[in-house]
């Protein structure tokens, strides 16, 4: 039987992808470095799924490992999610970022081409538009890239753009994700940083409300928006993933690379995001105001309206049900 591999399987993105897929019965097994996820997904995943997971440690840079990897175990798609993702120390660590995103991805694709593998699923990034021209963005948007998390993501792009020039048999969809949030209706998975290494907005809040941290950071409140935070395109993980399901079943009929937005084509502010979060919770934030960070932009949402053509996928879930199956997911990991 032909088998999906999904490199960073066992991120956040990742590890729910793997859940639909097995509600499904797609086969699959997962290439994972550990480097941002905790030893115990392996377990919480396969109560999900309800059976054993077929895995492998390893890091994408590794060529030869992945070339085995792919010829033995009969792999015909790859989902690829394996990299570093934060904005912030993209800025602070760029050649790490282009290492091991970049170099890690060309490595991916030669261990493909040699195994006669052409049909890759690509975690992009809404960061690759840069501070919008207009709003909604499409898929036609410029893009400019304004951090290296950005810039790794764009470059990557581009070397798939001409990987099908030089080969047509690939089919290769580019999945442009704006803001996830949320976890399984399980409660076993979720957004679970591991400590100190996410700048995201919801594990900060939950941090917050735990009261493991005294307020939450919120960057700047004199952007050009309606209360002055920033304004994201905040979609479900539940509706994130089962995108990528949508997106394997047109890749498996098509050639060439499309281009997909992934988000829900509404903007909410961070001070939205907060407040509709302590409406779930019952928990009052306390707040601190502290400077921009460096490669962020005002506002970016979604004009998700090729997704909901092409792949015939639309999002379910609102803003109350992400913050509150976070919440849940963050009382039941304890």
């Amino acid at each position: 039987m032909n088998r999906i591999l999904l490199t960073g399987g066992f991120g956040y993105i990742g590890s729910h992808t793997a859940a639909i897929l097995s509600e499904i019965n797609e086969e699959f097994m997962i290439f994972d470095d550990f480097s941002n996820c905790r030893e115990n997904i392996v377990e919480r995943l396969e109560k999900v799924i309800g059976k054993k997971i077929s895995y492998v440690k390893g890091d994408i840079r590794d060529t030869s490992k992945l070339i085995k990897i792919i010829k033995n175990n009969k792999i015909s798609s790859v989902l690829h999610f394996a990299a570093l993702k934060s904005i912030q120390d993209s800025v602070n660590n760029p050649l790490k970022y282009y290492e091991v995103n970049v170099l890690g991805t060309i490595s991916l694709l030669n261990a493909m081409q040699i195994n006669g593998v052409k049909k890759f699923l690509f975690s992009s990034s809404a960061s690759i538009y840069g501070e919008p021209k207009y709003l909604p963005i499409d898929e036609n948007h410029p893009l400019m890239a304004i951090n290296p998390y950005g810039e790794t993501k764009l470059m990557i792009e581009k070397i798939l753009r001409d990987l099908v020039k030089y080969d047509q048999n690939w089919s290769i969809s580019c999945l442009r994700y704006f803001n996830p949030i949320g976890a399984h209706p399980s409660c076993l998975i979720g957004d679970d940083p591991i400590s100190g290494k996410s700048q995201n907005l919801m594990p900060s809040l939950i941090d917050v409300a735990k009261g493991l941290k005294k307020n939450i950071d919120i960057y700047g409140n004199n952007y050009e928006t309606k209360d002055g935070t920033g304004v994201r395109d905040y979609i479900h993980i539940m509706d994130l993933a089962s995108a990528h399901v949508k997106a394997l079943t047109h890749l498996k009929k098509s050639v060439g690379i499309n281009i997909f937005n992934l988000g829900t084509g509404k903007g909410y502010s961070v001070m939205e995001l907060i407040d509709t979060f302590e409406n779930v919770t019952g928990i009052k934030i306390s707040k601190k105001i502290i400077k921009r960070r460096e490669g962020d932009v005002s506002s970016c949402y979604a004009d998700p309206t090729k997704s909901n053509r092409v792949l015939e996928w639309k999002t379910k879930m609102d803003l109350n049900q992400m913050c509150s199956s976070a919440w849940k997911f963050s009382k039941n990991k304890n």
